[in-house]
C-alpha cells in the first residue's frame, strides 16, 4: 500500500541542494575526478579543544538523559558572552537567546512562529533556498528583494513600494551573504532598523558567515545597530565559525517575543540537544579563538588562489568580500545551469548554478572555497584548457 503525501509536503519547494548533491555524486560514480565547489560544507576539522570538551562531557552521566527543553544555561550564557565580547551587544540568556538545532532550523521555524496564511515575507534574491521552505510551510506569500551587483548585492529599499512594505510582516537578510559573498555596513543595518520599525516588520538576519571577512574587514552584526533587538533577531550557527556543521547547533538572539515564540514552537518538537554537544559548543564560544584567525587566513589564501587562477584562465571574476563563497558570472551563451553542467561534464568541476538561489541568480554560479589550494589550481588549469574564455594578456 502506498500512502499519499500531505498537501503540506506537496507545497514545499524542491530541495535545491539535494538535487545538486545527487548530480555530483552520479558524475563521480562514473569514475570522474570531480573537484567539488558546489556545497557549503566546511572541509576543516572541528578544533581540538572543542572535541576534547565533547569527550569529557560525554563521559558525564548527567548528560545522558534529556537536557532541559530550552537548552543548558551554560550554553545560553556562553552565547550571550560571545556577543558581548565580539560585538558589544548585551543579551539576556534567559529571554533573548533560543538554542537551535543548527541555524537552518531557526530559519525555517521563524515564519511558522510568526506568520499566518497569506502574510507577506520579504526574501533576498538570490538567497539561501531554505528561507523558502519555512515560508511555504506557513502558507505565506513570498516577495523577492533583488540583490544586484550595481547595489553591491544589497536590497534597494527605495524600490520597494509603500504597499509592499505595509503588507510585509517578516524580512530575511543574510550578510556576509550566501551566495554572493557580499557584506553589509553598519549604515545599511541602521537603515534596515529604521525601515522595519516604521513598517512593523520583523527582521531575521542570518549571520551564518559572521566570522568570515576578507581584507581586514570585520563582518557587522545586525544587533549592533541601535533598536535592532526591538524589531528582529539574528541567527548564529557554529557550523561555519567553528567547523561544526555536523554537530547541528546554533542559536537565535534578539527580540524577546520572537525568542519566546521559537522556544514555544520547539517545546512541541524537541527535548533540546545532547548535553555534551551543548557543553562543547559553550567551550567553542567562550574558549580560545585562535582557530578563527587561522580559518580566516585559510579562506583568504584560497580566495586569492581561486581568483588569480580563474582570471589567468581568462574568466573575469570578482573576489568575494565575505563568506566562503565566490559568485562568478557565466560566459555569454550559457544559462547558469547550462554552464554548471558544462563544467561538470567537460572539466569535472562542480559549481552551484545561480538560478537555484532565485531568479536574480541567473547568470552566475557559486563556488565554495572549501577545497585545498592544489585542487583549486587544478580546477583553474582545467578551465583554461577548455578554451572558452579569451585570456587576458
Amino acid at each position: 500500500m502506498e500512502f499519499i503525501q500531505s498537501d503540506l509536503l506537496k507545497s514545499l519547494p524542491d530541495q535545491f541542494f539535494v538535487s545538486l548533491v545527487k548530480k555530483i555524486a552520479s558524475h563521480a560514480a562514473k569514475g570522474h575526478d570531480v573537484i567539488n565547489f558546489g556545497q557549503g560544507n566546511p572541509d576543516q576539522p572541528t578544533p581540538g579543544h572543542i572535541i576534547h570538551k565533547l569527550k569529557e562531557a560525554a563521559e558525564m552521566p548527567g548528560n545522558h538523559g534529556y537536557s532541559p527543553f530550552r537548552g543548558l544555561q551554560s550554553f545560553r550564557e556562553a552565547a550571550a558572552g560571545f556577543y558581548f565580547r565580539e560585538y558589544d551587544v548585551e543579551l539576556d540568556p534567559e529571554t533573548e537567546i533560543a538554542v537551535l538545532f543548527g541555524g537552518k532550523a531557526g530559519l525555517v521555524e521563524a515564519p511558522l512562529c510568526l506568520l499566518n496564511p497569506g502574510d507577506t515575507v520579504l526574501v533576498p534574491d538570490p538567497g539561501y533556498p531554505d528561507y523558502w521552505s519555512g515560508v511555504a510551510m506557513a502558507n505565506a506569500k513570498m516577495e523577492m528583494m533583488p540583490l544586484l551587483e550595481e547595489n553591491d548585492f544589497l536590497p534597494d529599499y527605495g524600490k520597494l513600494s509603500d504597499d509592499l512594505l505595509a503588507a510585509a510582516r517578516l524580512m530575511f537578510l543574510n550578510y556576509p551573504n550566501n551566495p554572493t559573498g557580499a557584506v553589509a555596513s553598519r549604515e545599511f543595518f541602521d537603515e534596515t532598523v529604521e525601515l522595519a520599525c516604521k513598517n512593523e516588520i520583523c527582521v531575521v538576519h542570518d549571520f551564518a558567515y559572521g566570522a568570515i571577512g576578507f581584507d581586514s574587514h570585520r563582518p557587522v552584526s545586525f544587533l549592533e545597530s541601535p533598536g535592532a533587538k526591538e524589531i528582529g533577531i539574528e541567527i548564529y550557527t557554529l557550523s561555519k565559525t567553528y567547523c561544526m556543521a555536523g554537530w547541528r547547533i546554533g542559536f537565535a538572539a534578539g527580540n524577546k517575543s520572537v525568542i519566546q515564540a521559537i522556544n514555544l514552537f520547539q517545546d512541541h518538537l524537541y527535548v533540546s540537544l545532547f548535553g555534551a554537544v551543548q557543553k562543547a559548543a559553550a567551550e567553542a564560544l567562550s574558549g580560545p579563538q585562535d582557530c578563527l584567525v587561522e580559518l580566516n587566513r585559510l579562506y583568504e589564501s584560497r580566495r586569492k588562489v581561486l581568483i588569480d587562477g580563474f582570471r589567468k584562465a581568462g574568466w573575469d571574476v570578482e573576489a568575494p568580500k565575505g563568506s566562503f563563497f565566490a559568485w562568478l558570472k557565466v560566459p555569454d551563451g550559457f544559462t547558469s545551469e547550462q554552464f554548471s553542467d558544462y563544467l561538470l561534464e567537460n572539466a569535472h568541476i562542480a559549481v552551484a548554478p545561480g538560478s537555484g538561489f532565485g531568479p536574480c541568480g541567473e547568470g552566475y554560479v557559486r563556488a565554495g572555497l572549501l577545497v585545498p589550494e592544489d585542487r583549486i589550481k587544478e580546477a583553474a588549469a582545467r578551465i583554461e584548457k577548455l578554451g572558452i574564455f579569451k585570456k587576458k594578456q
